[in-house]
């Protein structure tokens, strides 16, 4: 795909410990466990390469080189398909190794999401970027979710930023923001706040794992100090970044979102995507009608 929007760079923050999904994670990263038989940052990797992305800088932690692994080529596995009279597999599996310019950096110290996207500064430079998160996923075959953001930045030059509107006791789970709505799923976001306080939420909008940001950014996260959780979080970098006044918009992206970061949400996702799978789809109703009629 073409890319339009001038936005060239997306960062992927897969530092964490995935302790919600121990003890799978204990070895494996977490960004790696499968949606079927996908693993959940390949599915991200793929929206932003539909997006017209070309480099992406993974920010990754000690024990997370299956990442870089499963992006390189695999000589010995994909002339062993070969052999064995499966050249399609082969082909398949090359593919993955060509998707993008993977750029890996490390995270010493897990100090938060906005530290985790500063790691990222000397690696992007001085232009607008993307942030995916690597557990967050937006099902859209049509329409990638950050290439809705892209073109909300091209068109304004302000940062856009994906959200979602969460049900009431929820907020306080999210970053929550809040502003003037303009129409066709957009809102000139005035306010912002990290997980607040239980009653205190200014709104109901959430963000939800997708940003797309201008240079502009780097001086705010540099400057950030630790918030919610003891940590350096994106969302007081961005709050400051809109009190600049260089503008920020709340978009209301198009496709079925999965929080693959939670239990209930990655098995979710898991059912979602074998449900768009033509060779699955009858068998996982089957079983699911089977189990259903068990309970």
């Amino acid at each position: 795909m073409t890319n339009r929007h001038n936005v060239r760079k997306a960062v992927i923050p897969a530092a964490g410990l995935g302790t919600r999904f121990l003890p799978a994670t204990k070895a494996v990263p977490k960004e790696m466990l499968p949606i079927v038989d996908v693993p959940t940052i390949q599915l991200v990797i793929d929206e932003a390469v539909r997006a017209g992305v070309t480099d992406v800088v993974v920010i990754n932690g000690r024990g997370k080189h299956a990442i870089e692994d499963h992006f390189d080529h695999a000589y010995e596995l994909e002339h062993t398909l070969r052999e064995r009279g499966n050249p399609k597999l082969a082909d398949a599996m090359a593919t993955i190794s060509s998707l993008v310019r993977l750029i890996s950096v490390r995270q010493k110290q897990p100090l938060g999401l906005g530290h985790a996207v500063l790691c990222a500064r000397e690696a992007v430079g001085d232009e607008a970027f993307a942030v995916l998160l690597g557990d967050d996923l937006i099902d859209n075959d049509e329409d990638p979710g950050i290439a809705q953001l892209m073109r909300v930045h091209a068109e304004t030059g302000a940062a856009a930023i994906a959200i979602m509107e969460v049900p009431p006791g929820k907020e306080h789970m999210y970053g929550i923001v809040a502003g003037e709505q303009e129409g066709h799923g957009r809102m000139r976001i005035r306010e912002m706040v990290e997980k607040p306080k239980p009653g205190t939420a200014p709104s109901r909008w959430a963000i939800v794992g997708r940003y797309v940001l201008p240079a502009a950014v780097w001086p705010h996260l540099a400057a950030t100090k630790p918030g919610a959780g003891g940590e350096i979080q994106l969302t007081d970098a961005l709050r400051e970044l809109a009190g600049s006044g260089a503008g920020m918009y709340g978009v209301v992206v198009k496709g079925t979102r999965h929080d693959a970061g939670d239990k209930l949400g990655y098995l979710r996702a898991n059912l979602a995507y074998a449900l768009k799978r033509p060779e699955l789809r009858e068998g996982v109703l089957a079983l699911c009608r089977e189990m259903l009629a068990t309970e």
